[in-house]
């Protein structure tokens, strides 16, 4: 019986690791989802098929028990069942392991258990399956992950659905949509989740919640004081520098800077002096530079 191969489908080995798989995974999902080839029913499919593998192969059971029955894990314990009956019938191989299963054939048996009951004299109800649970990768801006954001997304079925980006999410944060996953046989849908990717900024360096930004400080201000005007994320706030401040000097602002994903809480702002040596000197800057340079020399 030929069946799908996650394997393949994700490009991996067999004996891939954990941390192959989800690489792999993100890099499919990127190429093929929905919104990256809108109309393109084929990479519909396969985007499908992507989430599908990975759903059980990052999942340490379920891929024990698909290296074992294939595709049609999700049914291990009838499989085990129906293996202990020595009736002429269907002869399936997987993994290193044969089942037998009695009169009436292979496809009864599926028959049977997808309308909810197994094939064994019990006659026992099978539970509801809970539908997969799914990823779907979106990358944001720092300046989004500081306020929040929208986005509408494409899912396998084609359906559009708008998300919310809660404040403070970070590479790697998983954001749970209840009941946006696939679909179960009888039971309740699985979940979506959003894992999120930040992108570089410009000025600001993101270490947890604090920010570090560079503050450039001209040298008359470093010497005798002054203030200067720092970025922050939601605009600039004024900063007295005191005199004889040194260059690589870092300056705390509580509460500026990122906020904490679930509460209200925020990070620091971290502002680094960064001196600056004036340029274009006139003659007479210069011969007060020279007294400067005797006056500490002497």
């Amino acid at each position: 019986m030929a069946g799908k191969d996650y394997y393949k489908i994700l490009g991996v080995s067999r004996g891939a690791s954990e941390r192959e798989i989800k690489q792999a995974y993100r890099r499919l999902a990127r190429q093929y989802h929905p919104d990256v080839n809108p109309g393109d029913k084929s990479a519909e499919a396969r985007f499908k098929q992507i989430n599908e593998a990975f759903e059980v192969l990052s999942d340490k059971e379920k891929r024990q028990k698909y290296d074992q029955f294939g595709d049609q894990w999700q049914y291990a314990d009838q499989f085990a069942q129906a293996g202990g009956q020595q009736a002429p019938g269907w002869d399936f191989s997987r993994g290193g392991t044969r089942i037998h299963f009695s009169q009436g054939g292979f496809d009864s048996l599926f028959d049977d258990l997808l309308r909810g009951f197994t094939t064994g004299a019990s006659g026992r109800r099978v539970q509801p399956r809970r539908g997969r649970d799914m990823e779907f990768p979106v990358e944001v801006t720092l300046e989004e992950a500081y306020h929040g954001a929208t986005r509408t997304i494409g899912l396998a079925d084609g359906k559009r659905l708008e998300v919310k980006i809660p404040p403070g999410v970070k590479d790697g944060s998983r954001v749970r949509l209840v009941g946006k996953g696939d679909e179960g046989y009888g039971g309740v849908k699985g979940d979506l989740y959003l894992v999120t990717s930040v992108k570089p900024h410009r000025l600001f360096e993101r270490r947890g919640d604090d920010l570090y930004v560079g503050v450039a400080v001209p040298l008359v201000v470093a010497m005798l004081g002054g203030e200067v005007q720092v970025p922050t994320l939601k605009g600039k706030l004024a900063l007295k520098i005191p005199p004889e401040t040194q260059n690589g000097r870092s300056f705390r602002l509580k509460g500026q800077g990122m906020p904490h994903l679930g509460n209200s809480t925020r990070g620091d702002l971290l502002a680094k002096v960064k001196v600056v040596l004036p340029t274009k000197l006139t003659p007479q800057e210069k011969e007060l530079f020279r007294q400067l340079g005797e006056l500490r020399l002497s």
